[in-house]
């Protein structure tokens, strides 16, 4: 990056002494708080085992004093993050690509919300893409339940995350949720940062991508004014990540299973620790963001008078479609649609040898499947749909169908 994008981002930064204190339990560490952060990370052996597996033949040492040695968050991530995601993606990826040609020129910071495949890479990857662009990385919206250790919550917030806090009572919901919203409305307007967020808790499984009313509502409770104008106050950008594959596929297609024929089941602290490791490590092929435009424009032509329940669903909608649209579509996504529907409609997008090598993909993945009772035709269908629904999205969002 450039001497010029490396003060504007650390001039941002300095900001971040001034927030209001009832965000403190939330928000990303500020730069005075980092110092007393790394000693707790650099005491704690679980991290310093965890950086010795990602860091191999580096001693831990060397590590921490580069640790010490970054005075903003930013420089953390410069130090830390950008080398090892970029690393990850030479060794786990064909190669990453963006098209944000719709923000350019736009200086204004913007609300990021997208579809969510991989729990940890989707927001990791555009903040990469955003500062090989010249731009700002994002601030990230991550659900506590994530944060399974305290070295992790610890890490997420050095690296611009906030927290998202779930299981309360429903007071203590609406309470969070107005506090995460206000702080939302802060970040973007008085410290000037990106924001990303999920269009839904948690990774649509079955990659069927749809905005969740509940996360408008909660991004409405902050700021000023009508719902519309409180939503255009976060300057909402929908944006589509299309991965080639999903190292995640048959850990989903298997939960869908077990969900199936066990009664109440849930996922454990180590399933979840499992789908972290295995979508940032696994194999993903190509990997593209498409930033669309900010939408503010649109929620101008909204019915003012429309209910409540109706403006929301309406505002979904319309940020459904320009993720729909902007799909980037790969052969297995094809094969996937004409296997699932029975029939040859994009038999020209694929040649036999492209066929051959996705069906034997999803073979290979359903083999790691291991049930008592496995179930290999609903467990097919389910990764294929996985890979097919983006295209029956596209289809609907461009053509109507």
């Amino acid at each position: 990056m450039s001497k010029a994008n490396d003060n504007f981002f650390n001039s941002l930064n300095e900001l971040n002494m001034k927030i209001p204190a009832e965000f403190d339990e939330i928000r990303p560490y500020s730069p005075e708080e980092l110092p007393a952060v790394y000693e707790e990370l650099i005491a704690d052996e679980t991290f310093r085992n965890v950086m010795a597996k990602v860091m191999p033949g580096i001693p831990f040492e060397a590590i921490a004093m580069q640790m010490r040695q970054c005075k903003t968050n930013l420089e953390f991530q410069k130090t830390f993050c950008y080398p090892f995601l970029h690393n990850l993606v030479s060794k786990c990826s064909d190669g990453m690509s963006i098209d944000c040609s719709a923000i350019e020129g736009d200086a204004h910071p913007h609300t990021f919300i997208t579809n969510h495949r991989d729990i940890v890479l989707d927001s990791a990857l555009l903040s990469v893409l955003l500062v090989d662009n010249g731009q700002n990385t994002v601030e990230i919206a991550i659900g506590d339940n994530l944060l399974i250790f305290p070295w992790i919550k610890k890490l997420v917030r050095i690296n611009k995350s906030f927290i998202v806090q779930r299981a309360l009572t429903m007071r203590q919901m609406l309470e969070s949720s107005a506090r995460m919203s206000r702080y939302m409305h802060f970040a973007i307007d008085e410290k000037k940062e990106n924001i990303w967020i999920a269009q839904r808790e948690g990774r649509a499984k079955d990659s069927d991508d749809r905005t969740q009313d509940s996360v408008l509502k909660m991004m409405a409770m902050g700021g000023e004014g009508s719902i519309v104008e409180r939503l255009k106050g976060l300057y909402i950008a929908p944006a589509a990540i299309s991965y080639e594959y999903d190292p995640c596929d048959y850990l989903k297609a298997k939960e869908y299973q077990q969900k199936r024929d066990i009664p109440d089941f849930k996922k454990s602290r180590e399933d979840d620790l499992l789908n972290m490791q295995t979508g940032i490590f696994g194999r993903k092929g190509r990997i593209h963001f498409h930033l669309t435009p900010c939408i503010n424009g649109k929620l101008d032509t909204l019915d003012p008078a429309m209910p409540k329940t109706e403006i929301f669903a309406a505002i979904s909608l319309m940020i459904d479609e320009q993720i729909h649209a902007a799909y980037r579509f790969y052969p297995g996504n094809y094969v996937a649609y004409d296997q699932l529907t029975g029939e040859n409609r994009f038999a020209d997008k694929y040649t036999a040898e492209e066929k051959a090598i996705f069906e034997q993909y999803i073979a290979g993945q359903l083999a790691k499947i291991d049930l008592p009772d496995k179930d290999e035709a609903f467990l097919r269908d389910k990764m294929l749909a996985m890979y097919a629904n983006p295209v029956k999205n596209f289809l609907k969002a461009t053509l109507g169908e």
